[in-house]
C-alpha cells in the first residue's frame, strides 16, 4: 500500500516521503480500515511516539497521521461492535503506525461510526480538534454556563472548536490570535477577540477558563486572569504557569466513541462547523504537509476518490 512515513527525527516535516509498506494486519480487537481522508496534526512529529514504541525502542520507519474517515475492511480475533463495510471515523493509537495510508489497523473501541451524510473529508478533520475541545472544556475544565472562556489560537482547528462549543454550553468566548485571525475567529462565535501581538491581555479582566493551545510567555500571562476556583487547561505540555487560586490541567487527548459520535451529531444538524484549511490527495500530500506558510485550519489528507 501507498504510505506517508518518516525516518528522520532531526528532519522533521521535510524528513516525509511516500513510500511502499506491507498491508498491516488486525490484531485482537482491532478493524483494519479503508482510509478514505487522514488529518494531520504537524506536531506529531515532535511526539515521542512517533519515533518510538511504548518500551523506547525505535519503531521507524513509521506511518504519519492519527485521525481517520473510511469504511471497515476486515476485522481482528474477538472484535465486536462494528462490521466489515462499516463507515467510521476516530483515532489510531499514538505508538503505531497511522492513518496517512491506505490502510490502517485500528483497535475497534478508538472508532465510531460514521453516518453516511457526513463525507469522509469533514469526518477526518474532527477526531483530535473535536475530542481535544470536548475533553478540554467538559472533562477537565469544568465549564458551566456564564463563564467567561478565554481560548488562545482561537481560529485554529482547535481553537474553533473551542469556541463553537463553549458558546452552545453557555461560556462567554474570548478569542486569541494574531491580527489576521480576528475576523475568523469572530465568524466562529468569538464574542471577543484579543490580537496577542498588539492588544493588552490584561484587559481581558477576569475569566473563569483559559484553553490554552499556545503556552509559553502568553500561559504565564493568562494564569494571572483566572478567578479564584478557575481552571487553566494546557494542550502543549506540562503546565508552567498556575493559577494563584486554581486549577492547571495538562492533558493529551483520548479516543471516545461517545463523544465522538456527541461531536459528529452537532456537525450533522449544523451546531457544529469545521475548520478544513487545505485538502491534498495523498499523492501530492507530502508537499501539502510542509507548506512555505502559515496553515489556515486544518489539514486534511484525501486517500480514496
Amino acid at each position: 500500500m501507498k504510505a506517508i512515513v518518516v525516518t528522520d527525527e532531526a528532519a522533521g516535516l521535510a524528513g516525509m516521503t511516500l513510500a511502499q509498506r506491507p498491508e498491516p494486519a488486525a490484531a485482537i480487537n482491532d478493524v483494519v480500515v479503508a482510509v478514505h481522508a487522514s488529518g494531520f496534526v504537524p506536531t506529531e512529529l515532535e511526539w515521542p511516539s512517533t519515533w518510538v514504541d511504548r518500551a523506547g525502542r525505535d519503531r521507524t520507519p513509521s506511518v504519519a497521521g492519527h485521525e481517520l474517515a473510511g469504511v471497515v475492511s476486515s476485522l481482528g480475533y474477538g472484535t465486536t461492535g462494528l462490521s466489515v463495510g462499516q463507515r467510521v471515523f476516530g483515532i489510531a493509537d499514538w505508538h503505531r503506525d497511522g492513518t496517512l495510508a491506505e490502510y490502517v489497523a485500528v483497535e475497534a473501541r478508538n472508532l465510531a461510526p460514521l453516518p453516511g451524510d457526513v463525507e469522509f473529508t469533514v469526518a477526518a478533520s474532527l477526531p483530535i480538534s473535536g475530542l481535544t475541545a470536548w475533553q478540554g472544556l467538559f472533562d477537565h475544565g469544568h465549564l458551566r454556563a456564564g463563564q467567561r472562556v478565554l481560548a488562545h489560537g482561537a481560529a485554529g482547528a482547535v481553537g474553533t472548536m473551542v469556541t463553537q462549543l463553549a458558546r452552545e454550553f453557555g461560556g462567554y468566548v474570548i478569542g486569541t490570535g494574531r491580527a489576521a485571525d480576528r475576523q475568523k475567529a469572530l465568524d466562529f462565535g468569538a464574542q471577543e477577540f484579543v490580537d496577542l501581538d498588539s492588544d493588552a491581555l490584561t484587559d481581558v479582566g477576569e475569566v473563569d477558563l483559559v484553553f490554552d493551545a499556545i503556552g509559553g510567555d502568553v500561559q504565564q500571562r493568562s494564569a494571572r486572569l483566572i478567578r479564584p476556583g478557575g481552571r487553566l487547561v494546557s494542550v502543549v505540555g506540562p503546565v508552567e504557569a498556575r493559577p494563584a487560586d486554581g486549577v492547571a490541567v495538562d492533558f493529551v487527548v483520548e479516543s471516545d466513541r461517545a463523544q465522538l459520535q456527541e461531536i459528529v451529531q452537532r456537525v450533522r444538524d449544523g451546531r457544529l462547523r469545521t475548520n478544513i484549511g487545505t485538502v491534498a490527495h495523498l499523492d501530492e500530500a507530502v508537499a501539502a504537509l510542509d507548506p512555505a506558510e502559515r496553515r489556515k485550519g486544518k489539514t486534511v489528507v484525501q486517500v480514496r476518490p
